[in-house]
C-alpha cells in the first residue's frame, strides 16, 4: 500500500491514471495530453507500473498501458476507515439549521447557530 500511496502522491501520475480510466493508451498518447516530455512520461508510467496501478502490453514496437484498479481499492478501503460522516452528530444536541431556503444576498444570521 505504501508504494501505491507514493505513486498517487504525484499530480502527474494521478492525471495519467485519470487518462487510463477511460482508455488504454500508449506513452505517446498519454504525452499528447500532458505538458511534459516523453521521457518524463515513461518515468511516471514506470512508477505506476511498479506499484501495480498500470499494466503494459507490448503491441509491435509500442506498449499499451492499462489501468489496474485493485491497488486503489485497497487504499480506498483504508481511507474509508477515517470517514466519520455517517456517525457525525452536532455537539449542541440541537438540529442543524435548515439551509434549503438559503439566500446568499441576505446577511448570515449566526445567532441561529448558537
Amino acid at each position: 500500500m505504501d508504494e501505491v500511496a507514493a505513486a498517487i502522491a504525484d499530480p502527474v501520475r494521478r492525471e495519467i491514471l485519470l487518462l487510463l480510466r477511460d482508455n488504454d493508451l500508449t506513452a505517446g498518447q498519454i504525452a499528447a495530453h500532458l505538458p511534459i516530455s516523453r521521457p518524463a512520461i515513461s518515468r511516471h508510467v514506470r512508477v505506476l507500473r511498479d506499484s501495480g496501478l498500470v499494466r503494459d502490453q507490448p503491441t509491435g514496437r509500442t506498449r499499451v498501458y492499462t489501468l489496474q484498479t485493485a491497488p486503489l481499492t485497497e487504499i480506498a478501503h483504508w481511507i474509508a476507515r477515517f470517514d466519520t460522516t455517517a456517525d457525525w452528530q452536532p455537539r449542541t444536541g440541537r438540529p442543524l439549521p435548515d439551509f434549503d431556503d438559503y439566500d446568499p444576498a441576505q446577511k448570515p444570521r449566526f445567532e441561529q447557530l448558537r
